[in-house]
C-alpha cells in the first residue's frame, strides 16, 4: 500500500467531480472544489472519518471490497481503477471478467434518475447499484455477500426471495434466470465466477438442477412486470434495460403508466423512503 500516493490520487479524483456529475445538487455555499470528503464517503458507503484518514495517509489498507467501491464513488475509468487497487496494495481485477466494474458513463446516466427506481446488474442478476427509490422498492439488493450477490441464487436457494414476485409468475421466472445464467455461463467462455455459481446451484437446488438439465437458451423477462411490495402491494411497472456493450451490465429502469395508481405508488415511493 502506498499511503502518500493513494491519499494524493484520492483528492485529485475527487477535486476533479462535481456535484452534478455524481447526481447531487450543488448548493450556493459550496466552497469546496469538486466533491466533499463528506460525498465521497456517502458514495462509497464508508464514514466520513475512514476516508478522511485515507486522504491524510493515516487510514488502515481499504479491503478489496471497499478498494472496488472507492473506484465506483469515484467514477474511474477501468484504467484508473486499476491504478487505484494498485496503490491499495491489491492486484488489479481480472480484465477478462470486469463486469463489478461501472463505467462512469453508465454512472452518469445512474446519476440522473434520483426519482426513479432504477438499478445496475451484472449479467449474473448481482446489484451493483440502486437508486433511492429502487432500494425502497426491492430493497437494498447490494448489501449481499458471497454466492448470494446473485438474485438467481437468492431465487433458488432462498425462495423467501421471491415474494417481490406474485407466486403465477414463480414457474416462468425460475426457467428465465436459469436460461440467463446458461447464456452468461457460455459467454464467458464458462469463466470462474459463473462456473462456481452454477456449481453452487446445483448442490443446493433440485428445481435448478432440473431446469439446468433442460438446458432452455434465449428466455428474457417480459417488459411488463407485476412487483409486489410488502406495504404498497402490487405494482404493474415497465422495465426498460440499457445494455453494456459487452453485454456483461443492464441498466435497468423501472416505470408505471402516467395516471395510473402504479405510478401514484412509485411517487409515494420516492417521497417517503
Amino acid at each position: 500500500m502506498d499511503r502518500s500516493q493513494l491519499a494524493e490520487f484520492l483528492r485529485r479524483r475527487r477535486e476533479a467531480l462535481q456535484p452534478e456529475d455524481v447526481g447531487l445538487v450543488k448548493g450556493p455555499r459550496r466552497r469546496t472544489p469538486g466533491l466533499r470528503r463528506e460525498d465521497v464517503a456517502a458514495l462509497t458507503g464508508m464514514s466520513v472519518d475512514y476516508y478522511v484518514r485515507l486522504e491524510q495517509e493515516r487510514g488502515p489498507q481499504p479491503s478489496e471490497q471497499m478498494t472496488a467501491a472507492l473506484a465506483r464513488g469515484l467514477r474511474l475509468s477501468l484504467d484508473e481503477r486499476d491504478h487505484l487497487f494498485r496503490l491499495a496494495g491489491h492486484p488489479t481485477p481480472g480484465r477478462v471478467s470486469r463486469a463489478d466494474h461501472i463505467s462512469p458513463a453508465m454512472m452518469r446516466v445512474l446519476d440522473r434518475l434520483e426519482d426513479t427506481p432504477a438499478q445496475i446488474v451484472t449479467d449474473l442478476a448481482e446489484a451493483l447499484a440502486q437508486t433511492r427509490p429502487a432500494t425502497a422498492l426491492f430493497g437494498d439488493q447490494t448489501r449481499f455477500t458471497g454466492p448470494a450477490r446473485s438474485m438467481i441464487y437468492r431465487w433458488f436457494a432462498e425462495t423467501g426471495s421471491r415474494s417481490i414476485y406474485p407466486e403465477a409468475d414463480h414457474d416462468l421466472h425460475s426457467r428465465t434466470f436459469a436460461s440467463q445464467l446458461r447464456t452468461a455461463y457460455v459467454r464467458s467462455g464458462q469463466s470462474p465466477r459463473s462456473s462456481a455459481l452454477v456449481r453452487q446451484l446445483l448442490a443446493v437446488s433440485p428445481e435448478f438442477a432440473a431446469l439446468w438439465g433442460q438446458h432452455e437458451v434465449g428466455l428474457a423477462f417480459d417488459e411488463s412486470k407485476t412487483i409486489v411490495h410488502p406495504e404498497l402491494g402490487e405494482l404493474y411497472l415497465h422495465c426498460q434495460a440499457l445494455l453494456a456493450p459487452d453485454q456483461s451490465q443492464a441498466l435497468l429502469v423501472f416505470t408505471a403508466t402516467p395516471g395510473t395508481e402504479s405510478a401514484e405508488k412509485l411517487r409515494m415511493l420516492s417521497v417517503l423512503y
